[in-house]
């Protein structure tokens, strides 16, 4: 859909309106291209081969980094609106569902796909924006999905049995909210009709009694490993202890037929009809909602599991087994290699968010095959992936204990020697925030009131402080990774949860405003879980809240961390004050030496010295850009372009909620 080119955009905090060539010349500040004198320093070289980005995190290990070099530390300035896209996806009648795009497109063989919230498949041409052709799955409008309406991405396949130019030879692949497999021909975006029940396989059938339509979802885009598309599931958190099962399952990507189904049964399991599916999946499993990374040269994928169900008291279950672990399976059979466990009896909701992070770790002479998981403790653990082990030591250390009657407790977790957290693991007295003395009070005698032993403090029934809280440290975003300079970029976020055990009898019928109040069936407790706010609406911790962080992989320390985020758009006078703010999104890291990234919830894309963390250039975006950007060069001689989902986010009730999809790029060659 084309934009009205009325529509002003806000560049470093100044209107500009685009002219009938759709660009716009940035010129502020510093941070952008300058008018006069050096304009020939900022022309897109007219040279190199096409770079596409074929995969969710640009290959299928999730390193998110670009070869390209065209945008520099030099000309990043320059960047300009190139194209936007509306995809038209906004909130509809007849669905209260709050909308989270968190797209981040791919590019194959000339053109960028991606997806909407409502699982709206979508063809651009990467290098004006137009519509080549959209597919819509029809999901139901009428399902209550816990985790919003999201899709974050598509994925790409070739046949290799099919003709170039033959219906299907490339299909493209996405999973619905409503929890359906579709293949669509990348050509025309039409379904494959060989593939399930004519283009659809249902996931729903198998994994258990669904309570209700969008119980059981999908929001992560598919993992393809040969000629196997592989998805889990996100299940909604909280609600009972017979939930839907968590089963991982991949699927023939030419017949939808069932390849393998691994489930995350614990060892010693005993199947019953109360605790498993009519399949035979145990129940209440923990599921795999973020993305799956994949080894293709040894045969493995790399699975990050959430927890079993509910998140926050389970008593003597055995099912997290598999809980909080990065998972290594064969591909072509789903069995199991090996597992690392980051969260021993993870009872504060945190699951592993983001997808493994593949790269080779340079020690002497030696190349490691290695991943980096990113955690919401703000801890990243560095692991070979042949075998698992930590590439760094891993010590087991005290946590705190005195659990809720009926609970247990793991007396040890573990925590990386290296790299250290990235975010603050407790919150002490001097560090409670409020922007007045009186806000500040407020916030101070909430926490007083809580049991606060740093991280690890167990659920209680008088209310615990959780923090790092369950949004992170980091999230779905992930961590981007430059191979060559042996560097992981992460960005990080710091809010303070209060979580309360209600006794069944004493639970109120009724949440207060924003306070979530779930009923946990099958224990003795309701939870209540609620985000820690001043009275004036900041968290009750001291900023930043949010920040951006290089580190070394080598020597497993913090090369650079700095803020990133102002208060422009959270405040009723749109001040730019840099205090770092909470994010939701990823890094991307290019052969240029930078880093971009939106995420922050004050609607700017961002670039960063890769090598000192410097803010080098932001342009504002017509909502917030709560994705992960990406690149690519789609002809030779083409420019290199950055494009991010500009969508909002529909957890956070202070902006609107878009449906922009944003390029930028260098002044064209003329």
């Amino acid at each position: 859909m084309a934009r009205s080119l009325e529509e002003p955009w806000y560049v470093d905090g100044a209107v500009k309106r685009l002219g009938a060539t759709g660009l716009a010349i940035v010129a502020l500040s510093g941070l952008a291209c300058p008018n006069t004198g050096r304009r020939s320093e900022c022309i897109s070289p007219a040279a190199g081969r096409p770079v596409e980005w074929r995969e969710y995190g640009g290959d299928s290990g999730g390193q998110r980094f670009s070869p390209l070099a065209d945008v520099t530390r030099d000309n990043v300035r320059c960047l300009e609106p190139a194209w936007t896209y509306r995809t038209g996806d906004l909130p509809r009648s007849g669905s209260s569902q709050p909308l989270a795009s968190e797209v981040t497109p791919i590019l194959v063989e000339g053109t960028l796909y991606l997806c909407t919230p409502y699982n709206r498949v979508i063809a651009l041409d990467p290098e004006t924006g137009a519509e080549r052709w959209s597919y819509d799955p029809g999901i139901d409008l009428g399902g209550r999905y816990a985790n919003q309406l999201v899709c974050r991405g598509v994925s790409a396949w070739h046949d290799p049995a099919v003709t170039p130019g033959k219906t299907c030879a490339r299909r493209i692949f996405t999973a619905t909210n409503d929890a359906r497999l579709v293949a669509l021909d990348a050509a025309d975006g039409r379904p494959c009709r060989d593939f399930g029940d004519g283009g659809t396989v249902d996931l729903n059938p198998d994994v258990g009694r669904e309570e209700w339509r969008g119980e059981y979802q999908v929001t992560s885009p598919p993992a393809v490993a040969g000629d196997a598309v592989i998805v889990g599931s996100a299940i909604s958190d909280n609600q009972r202890t017979d939930a839907p099962s968590g089963v991982v399952r991949a699927f023939d990507a030419r017949s939808g037929a069932l390849r393998w189904a691994w489930d995350l049964r614990p060892p010693g399991f005993v199947a019953t009809p109360g605790n498993t599916s009519a399949a035979g999946y145990a129940l209440a499993t923990p599921n795999v909602w973020a993305p799956i990374a994949v080894d293709r040269e040894r045969d493995l994928v790399f699975v990050p599991t959430g927890n079993p169900s509910p998140d926050y008291y389970r008593g003597d279950s055995q099912l997290d087994y598999f809980g909080s672990s990065v998972v290594a399976l064969t591909a072509s059979t789903g069995e199991v290699r090996w597992r690392f466990q980051t969260v021993h009896h993870d009872l504060w909701d945190y699951d592993l968010p983001a997808q493994p992070t593949l790269f080779e770790l340079v020690r002497g002479d030696d190349r490691i095959p290695a991943l980096v998981q990113a955690t919401k403790m703000g801890l990243l653990f560095v692991l070979n992936r042949e075998t698992g082990e930590a590439l760094f030591e891993v010590e087991e250390r005290p946590v705190p204990q005195g659990p809720v009657p009926g609970e247990r407790l793991s007396p040890t977790q573990p925590f990386p020697s290296r790299p250290p957290p990235l975010v603050r693991q407790v919150l002490s007295p001097e560090q409670v925030f409020g922007f007045t003395p009186w806000d500040r009070g407020a916030c101070r005698n909430r926490l007083a009131a809580m049991r606060s032993e740093g991280i690890y403090t167990p659920p209680s029934r008088e209310g615990t402080l959780v923090f790092p809280g369950n949004a992170g440290g980091s999230n779905w975003g992930g961590v981007a990774v430059d191979e060559g300079r042996q560097l992981v970029v992460a960005n990080v976020q710091e809010l303070p949860f209060a979580i309360t055990l209600i006794p069944r009898d004493e639970a109120p019928a009724k949440p207060e405003a924003g306070v979530e109040l779930a009923p946990m069936r099958g224990t003795p407790y309701v939870l209540r879980r609620e985000v820690l706010f001043s009275p004036l609406g900041v968290p009750c911790v001291s900023p930043p809240w949010g920040t951006l962080a290089a580190v070394d992989l080598v020597r497993g320390e913090i090369v650079w961390q700095v803020p990133f985020g102002t208060l422009r758009d959270a405040l009723p006078v749109p001040i730019p004050i840099r205090v770092g703010l909470p994010n939701v999104g990823g890094p991307l890291v290019t052969a240029g030496g930078l880093v971009f990234i939106g995420a922050a919830f004050d609607r700017y894309l961002r670039a960063f010295d890769l090598e000192t963390g410097e803010e080098l250039w932001r342009a504002g975006l017509p909502f917030g850009g709560q994705a992960t950007p990406m690149t690519y060069r789609a002809r030779e001689g083409g420019r290199q372009y950055i494009v991010i989902a500009a969508t909002g986010y529909g957890r956070f009730d202070r902006a609107p909620v878009g449906d922009a999809i944003v390029a930028f790029a260098l002044p064209e060659h003329r």
